[in-house]
């Protein structure tokens, strides 16, 4: 009987990130943790979507350039008798010019917006002076704000810019003067402090950030009698980038069933603990190679030493550092009757 070889799912983590915000509910708890401490001020019933292209035609002196830029997810809320536009960015590493995405993320949203009301105001012929004609845009005009979340998924923590001015260098003197761009970032490993409601949107938060931390027995305490959504799982396994996580929910989600996640994480703990052994033996080995090798030049050293070779000659037979040589060679010098193991047991200490 031929064995079927095992196919590999290859499914983009940003592909199932992106799927699994764009669920208004989700979505909603995301920005009212994120913003609002958890109160729940925006409501999924009204949330739309928007286009996340907000690639733009910058112009200027005469040059012309199309400048490319999609957002992960972009939705328009109700807010009174107006609106704001929320966006979601995801990010699996750091990135150290996050602040400069971020502002020109947001800069494009608003001149989308700005050349969409300026062909409006010329088809509309809304122009009441000169000044209003060359701005594209009238007195009582204004656009709306946008609003951007960064969420970084990553193991280690985020040791780059929170904000434009961490990226520049300014004298003391223009400190003041200079405008900053912070950026709103989350960290799934250190989201604790979050306040959230939707189940589903804490529940990959918290798995997530305890696999990080290796609290294995956090997630079965909590999670021992629960059987998840395989999406979740899917997710989970996208953020930690666990194949085994992510093979396991898409079998189940054919099979339309739920996860165990104490279960399929006790496989990849005990995956875990065969790795780190692997590794230790391969460390031991290396370990023992370094060991051998320092013995080796050890023997030469009270070998030379013992012909009569100057301290200079070993060096350079050896092609080693003076101060590797000098501490053995006056060792061997003062106490010839020590054995290489000896020697090197003392110079370890």
């Amino acid at each position: 009987m031929v064995q079927q070889k095992k196919i590999k799912n290859h499914i983009k983590a940003d592909h199932i990130l992106k799927n699994f915000w764009k669920d208004n509910s989700r979505f909603a708890d995301l920005f009212n943790a994120c913003i609002f401490d958890g109160e729940q001020v925006l409501k999924p019933n009204d949330l739309t979507e928007v286009d996340t292209d907000i690639s733009s035609l910058l112009q200027f002196n005469g040059h012309a350039e199309t400048i490319q830029k999609v957002l992960d997810v972009v939705k328009k809320t109700a807010f009174g008798i107006d609106f704001v536009i929320l966006g979601i960015e995801n990010q699996q590493k750091v990135h150290y010019a996050m602040p400069l995405r971020h502002m020109v993320g947001d800069a494009f949203s608003y001149l989308k917006e700005y050349n969409e009301l300026a062909v409006q105001n010329k088809k509309q012929k809304n122009w009441r002076n000169s000044d209003e004609f060359l701005s594209g845009l009238t007195a009582e005009d204004r656009l709306h704000p946008m609003i951007t979340i960064c969420i970084y998924y990553g193991e280690k923590e985020w040791d780059g810019p929170r904000s434009l001015i961490d990226m520049l260098k300014v004298p003391e003197r223009f400190q003041a003067l200079v405008s900053d761009y912070k950026m709103n970032l989350i960290e799934v490993r250190n989201s604790e402090y979050l306040k959230f409601q939707n189940s589903d949107v804490s529940t990959v938060f918290d798995i997530s950030r305890f696999i990080y931390d290796k609290r294995y027995d956090k997630i079965n305490d909590i999670y021992k009698e629960q059987l998840i959504p395989s999406e979740l799982g899917l997710v989970i396994g996208a953020i930690t980038e666990s194949q085994k996580l992510i093979d396991d929910a898409i079998k189940l989600e054919k099979e339309g069933g739920k996860m165990n996640m104490c279960k399929a994480l006790e496989e990849l703990e005990e995956k875990g603990r065969i790795e780190g052994r692997r590794e230790g033996r391969r460390e031991g080995r290396r370990e023992g190679e370094i060991k051998g090798e320092i013995k080796n030049k050890i023997l030469l050293i009270q070998k030379k030493s013992q012909r009569g070779d100057s301290m200079e000659k070993i060096i350079d037979d050896l092609m080693e550092s003076i101060e590797f040589v000098q501490p053995i060679y006056e060792m061997i010098k003062q106490n010839p009757e020590l054995s290489v193991d000896e020697i090197y047991g003392i110079i370890n200490k």
